[in-house]
């Protein structure tokens, strides 16, 4: 392998070839969703993917003090651009989530999920070891946490402002921020459960949490999406009905099954053993970026890690809990599997922080 360049031969192929399988089963989902065509929606995630993995390559090459130095000044820029959308924001399914700039279109919100973790963690990196357990370790975090995450709701867009605030808890944990009050805040988000039914969700937000509570109260109203969900993933069984032979999906009955639930889609298809296989997969990423985390004794690099590897399991876990019923219908897609160019960004960003830190932990000496 000498005549590979040494920046090329540093990366981590295991992983990288991982996530080239898995976004490559991603775009036969969505070939099959099509009814057997590469249009419209296999070619366009095809092209995206390619682009993306080639980012997430090139962020590898980023130093991790450009990380840490550059996570203030890109959470004040997108708390500015999530000001944006709010006052300019294209509005499109519901939603007011995007900004338009000629052909580009931007959703903030997106980028907020990798930056609140680097964010968060660069708070706890200056912070002196001596004060993670007091209140002043707790407030700015909250305050960092709680601003994107307000404004995220105003979209409105549940999902990833429940993610936001997932990714930057999960780091606070990990800086060592006393159980006892994530076990406090814990019962009073529960205890405030109720007011925010009432006074905080949308109406569509709100019948989404009480169909889950009750899912046969409206089969084919609200409750529709996740009725037909469960319907293609029963009937397809352990082994599934076979590639290009699934019903749900092909006779429409699936609503949204290229996107939020393209898993439902392909376990029909593939049944039960795609999707363990599937959950596998994404289980050795994960477990990497954790591995990547314990490897460095750097604070700030290990809260990143730990924090960008947290924030990819919430994106499959969510996903997956939703699809199969276990969890409201919040719409979060599944990344690399799901159509759609923000979930693949977003992942990809986060691989390409994980190889930058990977990579720097790997040059320290003494590794």
């Amino acid at each position: 392998m000498e005549f590979v360049p040494e920046p090329l031969a540093r990366l981590p192929w295991k992983i990288l070839l991982l996530v080239v399988a898995i976004g490559g089963f991603g775009l036969v989902v969505m070939y099959s969703a099509a009814g057997g065509s590469i249009r419209p929606w296999a070619l366009i995630q095809g092209i995206r993917f390619t682009a993306f993995l080639g980012g997430a390559i090139a962020l590898s090459r980023v130093r991790e003090h450009v990380w840490r130095d550059g996570a203030p000044f890109a959470y004040a820029a997108l708390v500015v651009l999530l000001v944006l959308v709010e006052l300019l924001g294209a509005v499109r399914g519901g939603g007011q989530r995007w900004l338009d700039f000629g052909p580009l279109r931007l959703q903030p919100s997106e980028l907020m999920k990798p930056c609140i973790v680097l964010a968060v963690a660069k708070f706890y990196d200056i912070l002196p070891p001596n004060e993670t357990r007091s209140w002043n370790a707790i407030w700015p975090a909250a305050l960092l946490i709680g601003l994107p995450a307000a404004l995220i709701m105003k979209q409105p867009d549940l999902g990833t402002a429940l993610m936001v605030v997932a990714g930057g808890a999960t780091v606070m944990f990990l800086a060592g921020v006393p159980l006892r009050l994530f076990i406090g805040g814990a019962l009073t988000l529960a205890a405030a459960i109720p007011l925010a039914i009432n006074f905080v969700l949308h109406g569509y937000q709100k019948n989404r949490i009480l169909v889950f509570l009750n899912p046969e109260s409206d089969p084919l109203g609200i409750g529709y999406h996740i009725t037909q969900s469960k319907i293609a993933i029963g009937s397809g069984g352990i082994f599934g009905k076979g590639f290009l032979n699934g019903t749900q999906s092909h006779l429409d009955y699936l609503p949204e099954g290229q996107t939020d639930f393209a898993l439902a889609t392909m376990m029909e298809e593939w049944g039960l053993i795609g999707g363990v296989l599937l959950l596998i997969g994404f289980f050795i990423v994960i477990h990497w970026g954790v591995t990547v985390a314990m490897r460095t004794n750097n604070r700030f690099a290990r809260l990143a890690a730990g924090g960008i590897s947290a924030t990819l399991f919430f994106y499959v876990s969510i996903n997956m809990a939703m699809v199969m019923g276990l969890a409201p219908v919040v719409g979060v897609p599944l990344p690399l599997i799901s159509f759609g160019g923000s979930s693949q960004m977003t992942f990809m960003i986060c691989l390409g922080i994980l190889m930058s830190i990977d990579r720097q932990n790997r040059e320290r000496p003494g590794w």
